[in-house]
């Protein structure tokens, strides 16, 4: 399964690549409060949102909820910035996005076997350096990963993360991953290698939490993710220069991501 966790994974990594100073960034307690309140609320939001009877995905309580579902069937990807990312936190930045796609040829069952066996579907997503299932229990999994990003800069982080997937009634789930443990490493790839402290490194990942919905259509399965992230804070001199770099790399991550699955695991 582990590869399946990587799929969820990597779309919000370079969210937080921002071009920033080499020094360290140290990870503030009134930082995490910030961030852990903002979860809390996006994550109260999106229960509310997966309780509802009639509405599934969060496109569903947009206001051009059936323009957008008419464009998903089409083929289109949708990418969103969501109004309140890059949310200034003291010391750091949050970064929130959301997308969507159609994976064509697949009932929800198939695609969420296929994200849960990808070796066996012969899906390689990139960035992944290494990978381990450290437990399952039932639709729960806790997995680590060796990740490795080459955009803006290049960084490597060791990471864990807790997933969860849920059942919401005929051809409907989703998934929630969070992060447990990000560290970055320093000399990746060398006999010097190392994880720097975590919470004082270069501040480009600190929190990484993933948020996916598979909703059963028509001609295959609409595939929604809800990204979170947290990295250091862009320094004010460099804002108007590193903030529309950082909205281009996020994108150019989602869409090779989310057009790779669609590529890779549609019509199996």
């Amino acid at each position: 399964m582990t590869r399946a966790i990587v799929i969820l994974l990597l779309p919000a990594l370079s969210f937080a690549l921002a071009p920033a100073p080499a020094g360290a960034a140290d990870l503030a307690p009134e930082t995490v409060a910030s961030w852990d309140r903002y979860v809390r609320r996006t994550e109260q939001r999106i229960a509310r949102e997966l309780a509802d009877p009639g509405r599934f995905l969060t496109l569903d309580f947009e206001h051009d909820a059936a323009g957008v579902r008419e464009s998903l069937l089409r083929g289109s990807l949708v990418i969103r910035q969501v109004e309140a990312g890059e949310a200034a936190v003291p010391g750091g930045a949050i970064h929130h996005w959301r997308a969507a796609v159609l994976i064509p040829g697949v009932s929800v069952d198939r695609l969420i076997a296929a994200l849960r066996d990808p070796e066996r579907h012969g899906y390689r997503p990139a960035d992944v350096l290494q990978w381990r299932l450290l437990s399952r229990q039932g639709s729960r999994e806790r997995v680590y990963l060796q990740i490795q990003r080459r955009e803006i800069v290049t960084a490597v982080f060791n990471t864990e993360h807790d997933v969860q997937f849920t059942a919401h009634g005929p051809g409907r789930r989703s998934s929630r991953s969070v992060s447990t443990r990000i560290a970055e490493v320093a000399d990746a790839g060398t006999p010097l290698a190392r994880e720097k402290p975590i919470g004082s490194d270069r501040g480009f990942l600190w929190r990484l939490n993933s948020y996916w919905r598979y909703e059963a259509v028509p001609g295959g399965v609409l595939m929604e993710l809800e990204s979170l992230s947290l990295s250091r804070s862009v320094p004010a001199l460099l804002g108007p220069l590193a903030r529309p770099i950082i909205t281009r790399v996020a994108r150019e991550s989602i869409e090779r991501t989310l057009s790779g699955i669609r590529e890779q695991l549609g019509g199996t």
